[in-house]
């Protein structure tokens, strides 16, 4: 092999990744801090520089070795990466269709498997305290209250009355 790197794999890597999320040239360079005329050369098979490939390959979520000669050419830094590789290695399916599936995939996952986030509040500071960390508040005493009630239903006796 004359060339260690496999240009066309780098090539239809990038092109692949900008293209499946959507971003023009410019955005794409912009976000991956590569300047636009020399990922456009990527794009159309030209090598870029060590320190651009350094930032392209890690933009695209690849480890290096990917585009090297025999290196496995997976990315799955990911569940949904996992997944987005696999359906657009299946012959059954359409780029387009594997891309519209594995959007569905990466939406449900990303819905599904947020975690929840908890807010810490101090009541005393009370300038920071956010309508949202109120609500919060609000949910969490309203939620208490109902454990209570169901507690007093089954005829658990804590002591507590309503009335204060």
């Amino acid at each position: 092999m004359d060339d260690p790197v496999d240009i066309d794999e780098l090539r239809r890597l990038v092109g692949d990744y900008r293209r499946e999320r959507g971003l023009s040239l410019r955005a794409a360079a912009e976000e991956s801090g590569v300047p636009l005329n020399t990922l456009s050369r990527v794009e159309k098979g030209h090598l870029p520089d060590l320190a651009n490939f350094g930032r392209l390959v890690t933009w695209v979520g690849l480890d290096p070795s990917a585009v090297f000669g025999a290196a496995p050419r997976e990315r799955a830094q990911s569940t949904t990466d996992t997944i987005r590789v696999s359906l657009h290695n299946d012959p059954r399916l359409t780029e387009k269709a594997a891309n519209q599936i594995a959007e569905l995939v990466s939406n449900l996952y990303d819905n599904l498997a947020a975690a929840e986030t908890n807010t810490r509040v101090s009541l005393r500071a009370d300038k920071t305290f956010t309508p949202r960390a109120a609500r919060q508040v609000g949910d969490l005493l309203e939620n208490m209250q109902a454990a209570l009630r169901a507690d007093d239903a089954l005829g658990t006796d804590y002591g507590w009355d309503e009335e204060g």
